[in-house]
């Protein structure tokens, strides 16, 4: 294995309004507690925000200045249009004496999001769009290049909204070093781990210390395929090689035909590299074996496999509070095999979920939403509205006051609506949630190509064509689609039909680019 890069800490990724160990016991309520650094609380600081934040819009008197916010449903097929409405209403007559501000929520199924919010986007009907850099249509690149979004440089500073995040997240997050979208504070890196059951782990004996790289768990697969497991490995329909290899690659586009080598700090065709080789030889050979299903090659894997009893490992996100937490995800006892990645702030990690004010307000609109976000992501009675609707309808209180979400008319995450900060726990989350948040964010190495951003506006074409060969080719490899022996010549074939589609230009343009950026022009 390479020597990787000296690791560089994630700058103070917190400032005093948001470096805190507590949150709120329930909504509605603040508390105020120090950690034992003498810092103010998160309730302390929203206290203090909800006071600061009145006079940053441009509004005065009773006049309210009325802002669009257009969001994304996941946890429910259908919203409720009037539940939304009662949150909506619930949520301005609180903020009344706080912000000049009133808002109206329109809230969309994930299916047609996409589509809805491109429309009213087009009609100049929002002011405040949910976002993240993975969408495909309504993405934050697809945003920056319509120049649909609102530069809010100047009008940030100073607010509470600013504030609630260290510089370190907001420089992140910047495109050609300026402000135009607003992180959802939650984890500010990318890495990855392994999940098993733990039955398994009582009934193999299986000793998971030894776990330090994906192969090592070979023999456990073994041991799933002869209990009859239909997944001994479960790859959920996905390439894994340019997320497994975070230690060699930065894979800036999110593909595993492009990244920066980590070792050499320059643009390179991973394709080509040692690490492609071994990656896909052995995903080939544990599909030879029978640990990977070939319903992971044709797609056909159902996502609710891990909801089963027939899977043995999959892959797993790296996460705060994995260990504290995995009991009873996917309806089942589960363990965190964490490390097989090391953890790196990128480009997009902290736009993995995030807001954008559109280009179409005025000023005194963007000051608003501004104003609203800083409510948002500092005051916990906003952000459990936002989040989880009214208590005694949406969710209930347990007799911890933890969160019990209950509700088929409103329902949302905290990683698409707010900070991680003020929001109360929900049952089952760890007491000290918001540090673990803090400490793993803290622990992240920032990547050699952090705050790059690749323009494929010179190669679109080539890019399109490049993406449809990597489907034919790299992600069945990546699956174990092919013999094993086969590999090393079918990974030529897979680099002739991507030379063919254009490769080498999209290559040459983003070593470029890279290189210019870099050098800082």
């Amino acid at each position: 294995m390479r020597k990787k890069m000296t690791k560089k800490l994630l700058a103070a990724l917190l400032t005093a309004s948001v470096s805190i160990g507590l949150l709120a016991g329930c909504g509605g309520t603040t508390t105020t507690t120090t950690t034992d650094t003498g810092e103010a609380s998160s309730s302390e600081a929203a206290a203090t925000a909800s006071d600061d934040a009145a006079g940053e819009t441009s509004t005065s008197g009773t006049d309210k200045t009325t802002i669009s916010i257009y969001r994304c449903t996941y946890n429910l097929a259908t919203p409720d249009t009037a539940q939304v409405q009662k949150v909506q209403d619930a949520i301005n007559e609180y903020i009344a004496d706080k912000i000049n501000v009133e808002i109206k929520i329109t809230d969309l199924a994930s299916g047609e999001y996409g589509d809805k919010a491109n429309l009213a986007l087009a009609n100049n009907e929002i002011n405040l769009l949910w976002t993240a850099s993975w969408w495909a249509t309504i993405g934050t690149d697809d945003l920056y290049r319509q120049n649909a979004v609102y530069d809010i440089t100047d009008l940030l500073p100073g607010t509470t909204l600013y504030e609630s995040m260290s510089e370190g997240i907001w420089e992140a997050s910047r495109y050609d070093g300026r402000d135009y979208f607003i992180p959802v504070y939650k984890e500010a890196y990318e890495g990855y781990d392994l999940k098993t059951r733990q039955a398994l782990v009582d009934e193999f004996g299986w000793d998971l210390s030894t776990v330090e790289t994906l192969a090592d768990i070979e023999p456990f697969l073994e041991d799933c395929k002869n209990a009859g497991l239909k997944y001994p490995y479960v790859t959920g329909k996905t390439a894994m090689f340019y997320r497994f290899y975070l230690d060699y690659f930065d894979f800036f586009s999110g593909y595993s035909f492009l990244g920066v080598d980590r070792e050499t700090n320059e643009v390179v065709n991973p394709v080509q590299s040692d690490e492609y080789l071994e990656f896909c030889t052995l995903m080939c050979d544990w599909a030879e074996k029978g640990y990977i299903s070939e319903d992971d090659v044709t797609k056909v894997t159902a996502d609710t496999v891990c909801q089963t009893q027939d899977w043995g490992f999959n892959w797993w996100t790296c996460v705060p509070g994995d260990e504290a937490n995995s009991e009873g995800r996917d309806l089942q006892d589960e363990v965190i095999i964490e490390g097989i990645t090391d953890k790196y702030a990128h480009s997009t990690t902290t736009l993995g979920s995030c807001y954008a004010i559109t280009a179409n307000s005025t000023e005194e609109q963007a000051k608003a939403c501004i104003d609203f976000l800083g409510l948002l992501f500092t005051d916990t009675t906003v952000a459990d509205l936002f989040t989880y609707g009214i208590e005694g309808e949406d969710y209930t209180l347990n007799e911890d006051g933890r969160v019990v979400q209950n509700s088929e008319s409103y329902s949302h995450s905290a990683w698409e609506s707010t900070s991680v900060v003020p929001l109360t726990l929900m049952e089952g989350e760890a007491e000290d949630k918001v540090q673990e948040y803090i400490d793993k964010n803290n622990e992240a190495e920032t990547s050699c190509a952090a705050g790059f951003r690749f323009d494929k506006s010179n190669v679109e074409a080539q890019w399109t064509a490049c993406v449809n060969v990597f489907d034919q080719y790299g992600f069945v490899l990546e699956n174990g689609g092919y013999a094993s022996a086969d590999v090393p010549s079918i990974i030529g074939q897979f680099q002739a039909a991507l030379d063919e589609a254009g490769y080498q230009d999209i290559l040459t343009e983003a070593q470029t680019q890279y290189e210019a950026w870099k050098a800082g022009e």
